[in-house]
């Protein structure tokens, strides 16, 4: 999710304490929301509350091989979906919920298959799941299956385990009101930190905590909002590329005294982007990310991009809205859709969830095929 919609916008206040005879420096500190509630707190798992650790940094990721696991699963789906449970479409295109089926105690096959229905349905939400209550090294073991662990530049993490990327709204009315001060709706489509040179792939969402209504995320096939595209457009998106930034996320966690884990990069990927599972091809352009286009004039680069990203928002026909409930998480593919929250409650209520996301392989795009060619 957005980090910069999930952290507390409080600022970071670092006190100077004397190191050495006549000198002074900023002693790295660690904020911590449960300090912040004096100690106390009435949070379902305090263990997931966030933390920012200043004395945190990281070096600039490596490249890496990955290998889809949904590749050579078994499209039976027998280890998943085992006796007893059961799986409902939300939409004919997009989102399912699965009831009966424990991820956690699924085998290789099962965690393959589970990759496979991910990529083919896009996002899935699972119910009755107990992610929540196991060990976070748990949690963070079965993640790991499906990609390297990517650790999040500015967001809130348990303490321990900056592999957690935390979504952490209170939702007071102060807040609230600083949030909306400058936009019309809490509308913020994003796929997560496309900026990096390998953008997440299968990626877990597990509730912690959230408002009894209000809070729900909704998502948007990009793969059928390049499919609505004319065949001339299509043709001419092949081939050009957009750039995707975190300096503006950086920035942003800075201004607020938070914090900068690792260098902020910015890369550019193939704005038709081919899945490496199901070869289907989508758009892979977002709101919170993707800057500009390659070899584009400013105004040309404003004006493509601009209703591309419109197309995206405004296709109610492909798009599902998952609602939290107790226990539940959701798995969905980073490549492949765009999501948002959605701050519509104002009760109060905790929206506390915590994040696992692997990385997959580098965005690459096949050559177009007009649609009469694909077909023959």
């Amino acid at each position: 999710m957005a980090p910069s919609i999930a952290e507390v916008p409080t600022p970071e206040i670092v006190v100077p304490v004397k190191v050495n005879p006549g000198t002074t420096e900023a002693k790295p500190k660690v904020r911590r929301i449960i300090d912040e509630e004096g100690g106390k707190t009435t949070a379902s798992y305090p263990e997931y509350l966030p933390t920012w650790d200043h004395g945190q940094k990281y070096a600039p990721l490596q490249p890496f091989t990955h290998i889809d696991p949904g590749k050579d699963a078994d499209p039976s789906f027998k280890d998943l979906l085992t006796e007893g449970s059961k799986i409902q479409n939300l939409t004919p295109g997009i989102g399912s919920e699965v009831t009966g089926a424990q991820l956690s105690k699924l085998t290789s096959a099962g965690k393959d298959q589970l990759a496979l229905l991910v990529a083919q349905r896009k996002v899935v939400a699972f119910r009755d799941q107990d992610f929540a209550d196991l060990p976070i090294h748990e949690a963070l073991d079965f993640g790991g299956y499906f990609g390297r662990h990517h650790i999040h530049p500015t967001s809130g993490a348990p303490e321990g385990y900056p592999e957690i990327h935390l979504v952490y709204r209170n939702n007071n009315a102060w807040e609230n009101d600083q949030y909306l001060a400058e936009k019309n709706s809490s509308v913020s489509w994003h796929s997560d930190v496309t900026y990096e040179q390998q953008p997440p792939g299968t990626t877990f969402l597990y509730l912690l905590e959230a408002p009894e209504v209000g809070g729900d995320t909704v998502f948007v096939d990009q793969v059928q909002a390049y499919k609505r595209l004319s065949p001339a457009i299509k043709e001419r998106l092949h081939g050009l590329k957009a750039v995707h930034s975190g300096f503006e996320q950086a920035e942003f966690s800075l201004k607020r005294g938070g914090v900068v884990r690792r260098e902020p990069v910015k890369n550019e990927h193939p704005i038709v982007r081919t899945h490496p599972v199901t070869g289907e091809k989508a758009l892979f352009v977002n709101g919170g990310f993707t800057r500009s286009i390659v070899g584009l004039k400013k105004e040309e680069s404003d004006a493509l991009l601009g209703f591309l990203l419109a197309h995206v928002g405004r296709g109610i026909d492909y798009q599902t809205r998952i609602r939290w409930a107790p226990k539940t998480l959701v798995v969905w593919d980073n490549r492949v859709t765009a999501h948002s929250a959605v701050i519509d409650w104002a009760t109060g209520e905790r929206r506390h969830l915590a994040r696992i996301t692997p990385q997959a392989e580098r965005p690459y795009e096949t050559p177009y095929v007009p649609e009469d060619e694909s077909q023959s």
